[in-house]
């Protein structure tokens, strides 16, 4: 019997409702939508659409949890729910994997072995972590002592994304109760099931009624504004994009609520002629086109040293044939399908717009063949185009990337800071001096050096520019999940 066939007898798709108060609940008016199987195009079940009414009680339940058990609990009370959290995902890792797979349209391996583990792992390391923070104090001489507290923030407002839905909620879930907050969380709409799934895990670790909450629907004019506008949640965490997080920010400033964003990227990947070439296409081929280009810290702008320029085309173009797009439950399948027919409209619009633009299509930039349902789009390279163009400046968010020749160590520093962006970087090269001098020169908020997406959680994560506010981390995700209060005790 094939993986998939093993996999779908055991996991079927989920109807998914709001979960609030430690309840699976409707919506006030049973109004629901339709949830697509991007790689097949059909309905796989129904979402409760909430709003302004859902939130409303969402906030209620979670504010009331605040003044509940869930404040009483001892340190490594807190810590033990979450490694509870932790090990009951792995120990539906598969479940939650297809379901991950199914709303996405990602592969069911990459699901598998990156976004349920990390989901887990987000917790493991948060509950250890909040068993080894100290706190700041200072003698002044000989008249006082000082020290901080932190106290929890609050009713923490969370908007999630649809290509890492379960990870990323994770990644933010995941300090906010180590902090001691209550959560009011809406997963994207296009991506439903993992969210609902973990509300059960919650409760089932331990988690008191009213301190997570999930209300599904959409962004504008509905729970997502509700969430940012709401007078009583204290902080609103939005990974996304950038107009987005705009938009959120006009609905916060009335309650000067905190926030904190992870918001788009366009990051340039670029290539030394001392560089192992071999090596670079290895982790270039997955900082392009994993998870179908649709992760924020894609090296969607490939700079690539003249000397090396067409040698590495030649590879790179090759390389990428051999990726198999298609079925995400196919074993072999590395490039699924893209999110929605409207995200698959858009990709498809910036790739005729390259062609418009004077841009080469080295391979990809249609369906693949034999594939008529599912919105599956080749994985695609262009050259041909100047630093200037759009498909060049703006994020694209799908299996597509541009490669520019550059000259000079100057000259790739400067094209790589010309943007509004500043999420991630990659620089390939043997030089230390040069891997250490360009890297101190790159405006992003993340920079690896012969790696690409390698984390460590205690280090900071966020962007520059338009790309985000704030970090996330270890010790920065508790800057923002809690609040530090100085006490000076006079001797």
């Amino acid at each position: 019997m094939k993986v998939k066939e093993k996999i779908l007898q055991k996991v079927q798709p989920i109807n998914c409702r709001h979960f609030i108060d430690g309840k699976y609940v409707d919506s006030i008016n049973l109004k629901t939508f339709d949830n697509i199987n991007p790689a097949t195009e059909e309905v796989m079940g129904q979402v409760a659409e909430g709003g302004k009414e859902e939130v409303d009680l969402a906030v209620a339940a979670a504010k009331n949890a605040l003044k509940g058990p869930w404040k009483d609990l001892s340190i490594r009370e807190r810590s033990g729910i979450l490694r509870r959290i932790g090990d009951l995902i792995l120990e539906r890792v598969e479940e939650l994997a297809a379901l991950e797979a199914m709303d996405t349209g990602k592969p069911y391996q990459m699901a598998l072995e990156i976004d349920i583990t990390r989901a887990a792992y987000n917790f493991h390391f948060f509950a250890d972590y909040l068993t080894s923070m100290g706190t700041e104090a200072y003698q002044q001489d000989q008249t006082a002592i000082h020290y901080s507290i932190r106290r929890p923030l609050g009713v923490v407002g969370m908007i999630n994304p649809w290509n890492l839905p379960l990870l990323l909620l994770t990644w933010k879930l995941a300090p906010c109760l180590a902090a001691g907050n209550t959560a009011v969380m809406k997963p994207a709409e296009w991506t439903p099931m993992t969210a609902t799934v973990l509300a059960e895990i919650c409760k089932e670790a331990g988690v008191p009624d009213g301190v997570i909450n999930l209300v599904h629907g959409f962004g504008p004019d509905s729970a997502g504004s509700a969430i940012t506008e709401h007078p009583d949640v204290d902080a609103v965490t939005f990974t996304g994009e950038t107009k987005t997080g705009s938009a959120i920010m006009k609905a916060a400033a009335p309650t000067l609520k905190k926030l904190s964003y992870e918001l788009g990227g366009k990051n340039p990947n670029i290539i030394f002629a001392d560089s192992d070439l071999d090596e670079v296409i290895e982790t270039t081929l997955k900082s392009s086109f994993m998870n179908q280009g649709e992760v924020c810290l894609c090296g969607s702008r490939i700079y690539v040293e003249c000397a090396v320029y067409e040698v590495f085309l030649d590879k790179f173009v090759a390389e990428t044939k051999k990726l198999k797009v298609g079925d995400p439950f196919e074993e072999d399948t590395k490039v699924g399908a893209v999110i929605s027919k409207e995200h698959y409209t858009r990709v498809n619009s910036y790739i005729e717009l390259a062609r418009e633009e004077g841009g080469d299509i080295l391979t990809g930039g249609t369906r693949p063949e034999g594939i008529d349902k599912g919105f599956y789009i080749l994985p695609t390279i262009i050259t041909g185009l100047g630093p200037h163009a759009r498909c060049v400046r703006e994020e694209i968010f799908g299996p597509v990337v541009t490669v520019l020749p550059f000259d000079t160590e100057e000259e790739v520093i400067e094209q790589a800071n010309d943007t509004h962006y500043g999420l991630g970087t990659t620089i390939w090269t043997n030089d230390l001096r040069r891997a250490h001098r360009v890297a101190h020169q790159i405006e992003a908020g993340i920079i690896w050096v012969n790696t690409w997406y390698l984390r460590d959680l205690r280090t900071p994560f966020g962007g520059m520019k338009q790309s985000g506010i704030g970090r996330e981390g270890g010790i920065h995700s508790f800057d923002f999940y809690s609040e530090l209060s100085n006490i000076t005790i006079k001797l």
